[in-house]
């Protein structure tokens, strides 16, 4: 992602000082875990999205850089809640927030940020903002709780998993490149062609997050191989496996996923079914042509140094390793 990390170089280096800016509390725990968050990696994907989009629609104010804080806080506290419903011990290759401070502190620290992102947006004083990411957060709301009653769901299929993904992830991008765009009074037309380039793009970054979760090292991805299976979720490789694979192996899969513990015979067996029937290479391309469909959506725009670079980034979400 060079060319959107030398565009935006300036207006990150604001929005990582905004950051502690915006994390001021006299409650050092909330200072203390916030910073630890928002300091354990992650390429910022959304505060760019939103600073490229702003760009992309010729804006010149500074709101933007308030705005990217938001939506990175409203992203880090669904981490943190999400965390402590996963029960998980590791992020981005570190010990979770909820490891080490425990589950009450992560719990609070992401209602702190959730409020105090809306306590930015309104004094922003944009309404426009304010409805889409208010909507936004909705909708991730909803996404986990969907998710949660999805847990060991067998019989999901591709577009309920859509659903979940749209709601949980995708959503947050989508709102993030339309608030640039809104930014910019793009016309309508123009609005929502930032909102469906940042859904696509959000769809296809679950899905290779999905794809990674079963072929990446731990190293490399920040947690355990097989992590998702492990939590009972159904994703698009496993769902692709069960939809060509015989009664006998469904059987064992639905045996492994409702397992306390997995164990490492467990994730081979998955691992060999998913491998039997492509549910990796499926999965790629599915992100792949979501890809490519989102940066045609930004052919609304006249050609720029801004939509080259978030072009840039849509190929950057098929070709990360972690």
């Amino acid at each position: 992602m060079d060319k959107a990390l030398e565009l935006l170089q300036d207006d990150l280096i604001k929005v990582e000082a905004q950051f502690k800016k915006d994390l001021d509390s006299e409650v050092l725990l909330i200072r203390k875990v916030g910073e630890y968050v928002l300091a354990s990696g992650g390429k910022r994907i959304r505060p760019m999205l939103l600073l490229l989009c702003a760009r992309l629609s010729g804006y010149s104010g500074q709101y933007h850089i308030g705005l990217a804080s938001v939506v990175e806080f409203i992203h880090t506290a669904t981490l943190l809640h999400d965390d402590v419903v996963d029960s998980a011990v590791m992020r981005r290759g570190n010990d979770s927030a909820n490891a080490v401070w425990g589950n009450e502190a992560s719990v609070l620290v992401g209602d702190f940020l959730f409020a105090k992102s809306f306590a930015i947006m309104v004094k922003g004083g944009d309404l426009g903002v304010l409805k889409v990411l208010s909507e936004a957060t909705t909708n991730m709301a909803e996404g986990e709780v969907l998710q949660l009653i999805s847990t060991c769901y067998l019989d999901m299929d591709e577009d309920r998993y859509i659903t979940v993904v749209r709601n949980k992830t995708a959503v947050l991008l989508a709102a993030a490149c339309q608030c640039g765009g809104i930014l910019g009074k793009v016309s309508s037309a123009q609005e929502q062609a930032l909102s469906d380039f940042g859904m696509d793009l959000g769809i296809a970054f679950q899905f290779m997050d999905d794809a990674l979760d079963y072929v990446a090292e731990e190293s490399e991805f920040g947690k355990a191989r097989g992590q998702d299976l492990a939590e009972g979720k159904m994703t698009l490789p496993l769902i692709e496996a069960l939809r060509h694979c015989s009664g006998e192996d469904r059987e064992q899969v639905a045996s492994i996923v409702e397992k306390e513990e997995i164990s490492a015979d467990d994730l081979e067996f998955v691992l060999s079914l998913i491998g039997r029937h492509d549910g990796i290479g499926h999965t790629r391309a599915r992100a792949g042509a979501l890809v490519e469909r989102a940066k045609a959506r930004l052919e609304a725009f006249p050609p720029s140094p801004a939509r080259e670079a978030l072009c840039e980034v849509a190929d950057f979400v098929v070709s990360r390793r972690m």
